[in-house]
């Protein structure tokens, strides 16, 4: 089993990713979806989250070991971000998603200095948008931001094209992808809706309509 889809196993194991092709989720944009992915579910079960924050303490060593500070996400990959920066023996930032409304007004908390290489820790990786706004705080702030990684990603083409744009490299644990063909293998999903399934990620906003 490939290590992306040992982490999928892992989500759908302790129910963090929900699969529902016959009876989508509705997101907040309207999009129709098959599928549910909260990671923060993970946080609640020792052994699972310790395997989640191996394997990005792995990739983050291997992939980004120029980074010298994780940022994480405010408020899904802040956990994760500190956990990681904890076993990497980095500093840690976070970003909050707007600055905060009293006190010193931060919105990037913690301490830090121009010349850190930042890698910025996402819970996950849907449009690109959210994700890259926080790089844009980080890169305003005078910080050079040197990659993301995250737990999911959808493998949506516009988060592709919005992140090399933005020149920022980015890395997941897990992808829509491989979490469809383990539920295809263990049963969860009919093996005669996988091409409807990966049809939703190239047209999520006209998916099932």
């Amino acid at each position: 089993m490939t290590n992306e889809k040992a982490v999928a196993e892992k989500l759908l194991q302790v129910g963090a990713v929900k699969l529902s092709p016959s009876e989508p989720f509705t997101w907040a944009s309207g999009w129709k979806s098959p599928i549910y992915c909260d990671n923060r579910k993970v946080l609640s079960f020792p052994y699972v989250r310790d395997f989640i924050k191996s394997e990005m303490c792995n990739v983050i060593f291997e992939q980004f070991g120029e980074a010298d500070m994780l940022a994480g996400v405010a408020t899904a990959g802040i956990p994760w971000g500190a956990m990681a920066a904890d076993q990497l023996k980095l500093p840690y930032i976070y970003v909050r998603p707007k600055p905060k409304e009293h006190g010193l007004g931060n919105q990037i908390e913690g301490a830090y200095e121009s010349s850190n290489k930042i890698l910025v820790i996402e819970d996950l990786i849907s449009t690109g948008k959210s994700s890259l706004q926080v790089v844009d705080v980080l890169r305003n702030a005078g910080l050079q931001v040197i990659g993301m990684v995250s737990i999911f990603n959808y493998g949506f083409n516009i988060a592709d094209e919005a992140f090399n744009k933005a020149n920022v490299p980015f890395k997941s644990l897990t992808n829509y992808a491989s979490m469809i063909d383990l539920a295809v293998e263990k049963g969860i999903v009919n093996p005669s809706t996988q091409d409807l399934l990966m049809q939703w990620r190239e047209s999520p906003s006209t998916w099932n309509q």
